[in-house]
């Protein structure tokens, strides 16, 4: 394999000599802030599209397979853990199983997409497997739906397992189970799904396992002003929410267009995850992007991320309940926020006007202000009832109730 080459080429006349990319790696003083904390990620996840892992007529790309796997190698050897994410077994599935693009991405059309994630699945797994047992290393497949995420204890389950694998030396190959789960995705009224595509699950399973990094892989070179084709379209080295993009049309096949990619990275970002979009049409680009070369579109990471359990809070808890909070409230927990840790952060029942919902204790609820406004989420040590019954019972010692603690508290961008 080309990586093996490339490794024993650095021993040369009973020397150790040493390759670009560790230079660059030890020595990189003319890369910036934001691309040095890349540089200096210990565990990393690659997500890889429909696009990247086969060709137009829907077979593999194995050229192009086996140098990402390669890759994938380079970045273990020099140290770091890597979880693969990737996508491509419906459209595996649907040239197997001899089915036309307008017939799987039709919304009707359930059990047959379904049939074509369960046949592609056993592809695309079994081709990565066999690259990386010739490369010395072991995988394992991952494969994931809405409820992992939904629920916190299968949550912490499945983070704990990734994290455990990486640890173990083993790369984690991760997909949606589109088995059971490949037609929600085509359905508008599942807006309120967790994830509808892998870029958002790459972005959840990164900030999920605490990865410091997350290469993005598309068909397109970075994010763009506009849609790359188009005149006067300039590359976006670091994002930032205030430059304006124009977005065009996304892929057939592939569920997520740059919208998605875009939504899905600033969620990472937030998570304490720094995320690169790259083009992954050369696979190179993966030992560029964490070699800190300027390619792509950076999202760096937060400085100062939420939790683990904040993060499942805002981006994969789904809300039973709502409690509106005062005026003064809202704006006391929304200004902690900003001031990073300064002032009281918890709800306590003086501080709630309105509870609609039913609901049990430990459930999650969205936090709204006085106009309507959802500002956070937060899970409550009381029931709906009990909350309910209290506000209206004009105790005063039931006031200074507790209802929800710093812990348990998450403000939304």
């Amino acid at each position: 394999m080309a990586c093996m080459i490339r490794r024993a080429c650095l021993v040369q006349n009973g020397r150790i000599g040493v390759s670009a990319s560790i230079t660059r790696r030890f020595f990189s003083d003319g890369i910036g802030p934001e691309r040095q904390s890349v540089v200096n990620s210990k565990r990393v996840v690659v997500k890889v599209g429909t696009a990247i892992v086969s060709k137009p007529n829907g077979t593999l790309a194995l050229a192009r397979m086996g140098a990402l796997v390669e890759e994938i190698a380079d970045l273990i050897h020099s140290g770091k853990q890597v979880m693969l994410v990737s996508s491509g077994a419906v459209g595996l599935g649907r040239e197997r199983m001899g089915l036309s693009k307008e017939v799987v991405s039709n919304v009707q059309n359930v059990v047959e997409r379904q049939a074509c994630a369960a046949a592609g699945q056993e592809v695309l797994m079994s081709t990565y497997d066999m690259m990386f047992n010739r490369l010395g290393l072991k995988s394992a497949q991952v494969l994931i739906t809405q409820g992992d995420f939904l629920m916190p204890d299968r949550y912490t389950y499945l983070t704990n397992t990734l994290s455990r694998l990486c640890s173990l030396d083993v790369v984690p190959i991760i997909n949606e189970n589109d088995a059971v789960t490949g037609s929600s995705q085509l359905d508008p009224t599942t807006a309120g799904r967790v994830f509808t595509d892998n870029d958002m699950l790459s972005a959840l399973v990164a900030a999920g396992t605490q990865s410091d990094g997350l290469c993005m892989l598309t068909d397109v070179d970075a994010v763009f002003t506009k849609p790359p084709d188009e005149p006067g379209a300039e590359r976006i080295k670091i994002y930032s929410p205030e430059i304006g993009v124009v977005i065009g049309e996304k892929s057939t096949m592939g569920r997520g267009g740059m919208g998605s990619k875009i939504y899905a990275a600033r969620v990472a970002a937030q998570g304490g995850v720094n995320c690169c979009i790259a083009n992954g049409i050369d696979v190179r680009n993966i030992t560029r992007v964490f070699d800190g070369t300027d390619i792509g579109t950076l999202f760096p990471a937060e400085k100062t991320p939420s939790s683990k359990h904040q993060h499942w809070l805002a981006y994969s808890a789904q809300p039973e309940g709502i409690l509106t909070v005062n005026n003064a409230s809202s704006q006391r927990l929304i200004e902690h926020r900003v001031s990073q840790g300064e002032g009281e952060f918890q709800i306590k029942l003086s501080d709630v006007v309105g509870c609609l919902g039913q609901f049990k204790a430990r459930s999650t609820v969205s936090l709204k202000d006085h106009n309507g406004k959802e500002f956070g989420r937060a899970q409550v040590v009381m029931n709906s009832q009990q909350l309910q019954e209290t506000i209206h019972s004009g105790v005063d010692a039931a006031a200074e109730s507790l209802v929800a603690s710093s812990g348990d508290i998450v403000i939304l961008n």
